[in-house]
């Protein structure tokens, strides 16, 4: 009788020319951090939309009620979604394109949902426990401190140090997804993407954004840690939207077509996915470790004449 053949390991395709995508990944993420305008996308952004969907100052504005906290936590959230922070979001639609095609028959639809309910299960399991605990902890948590330690506020500290190590996450999976590092998501689309919906509901954890601290206050003053876990996940959901409709788009404006020629290519998919990760992963890092320290004094980056 004849042996069986031993079974053949079959390795990721690595893409070419890694090398120069990863450089220009980086510098594409180093320049991004550059010139972004926190003062364009906080205030021109953030703060007319979030005004213009509640009626009123949404800074200026107590919040009058649960109701009305439940609704703030959406609206700002949607709001918030160009901060620094969550730009990052951007590079979640590589991976959610190799989670639509994971083992599924080429349905537009099933594509589109499919992805994005993954995304969102990992995004909303992390926001919702940090507001249960967070609501717990109150203001022992630095993030709703009005210290400084040598000029710098405590809560952008806690800012730097979350979102340096969300970066290098982001960097880490975008470097695997190249096959420079072991991926231990190689066969595992939809656990990659859950993973990144996690790093997006942990941006809340070092999240300074003004409308977002004052829903922080607020659930933390409610005393009420279901609330602090509902308004996060709503917070969430609210960052989510832009990232759907973006998906929405691609997936159903080209029939599924753009996801089964990035399918069809195992190297493209990973250049797409690799490239967008790096690029957010480092500008993630470069912009909360490099040049918001810079802005109180603590080392020098370069800055922009509308900065």
């Amino acid at each position: 009788m004849r042996n069986a053949s031993p079974p053949i390991s079959v390795e990721p395709e690595r893409p070419p020319r890694t090398g120069r995508v990863v450089l220009f990944s980086v510098l594409a993420g180093t320049a991004l951090a550059i010139l972004w305008s926190y003062h364009f996308v906080d205030s021109v952004i953030g703060d007319n939309v979030a005004n213009a969907l509640l009626g009123h100052d949404a800074k200026g504005t107590a919040i009058a009620g649960t109701g009305a906290g439940l609704v703030f936590a959406f609206v700002s959230g949607l709001a918030g979604t160009f901060t620094a922070c969550n730009i990052a979001m951007v590079a979640s639609v590589g991976p959610m394109s190799q989670a639509g095609q994971a083992g599924r028959r080429p349905d537009p639809l099933r594509m589109l949902l499919r992805p994005v309910g993954w995304l969102t299960l990992g995004m909303v399991v992390v926001s919702a426990a940090y507001g249960f605990v967070g609501v717990l902890l109150g203001d022992r948590l630095p993030q709703l401190s009005t210290g400084t330690v040598d000029g710098m506020p405590v809560r952008i500290i806690q800012s730097s140090v979350v979102f340096g190590l969300i970066g290098l996450a982001l960097i880490y999976l975008g470097l695997a997804a190249l096959g420079v590092l072991p991926d231990v998501f190689a066969h595992r689309p939809v656990a990659r993407v859950v993973t990144l919906g996690a790093l997006i509901g942990g941006f809340l954890i070092g999240r300074p954004y003004p409308l977002f601290n004052k829903l922080f206050h607020w659930a933390a003053d409610t005393g009420n840690p279901l609330y602090g876990a509902g308004a996060f996940v709503l917070q969430s959901l609210g960052n989510v939207v832009i990232v759907t409709v973006l998906f929405a788009l691609v997936v159903l404006v080209s029939r599924g077509r753009v996801m089964h020629w990035l399918a069809e290519s195992p190297s493209r998919t990973a250049v797409v996915t690799g490239s967008l990760t790096i690029a957010l992963g480092v500008f993630t890092v470069v912009y909360w470790d490099l040049r918001v320290p810079a802005i109180f004094g603590y080392g020098w980056f370069p800055t922009m004449p509308y900065n």
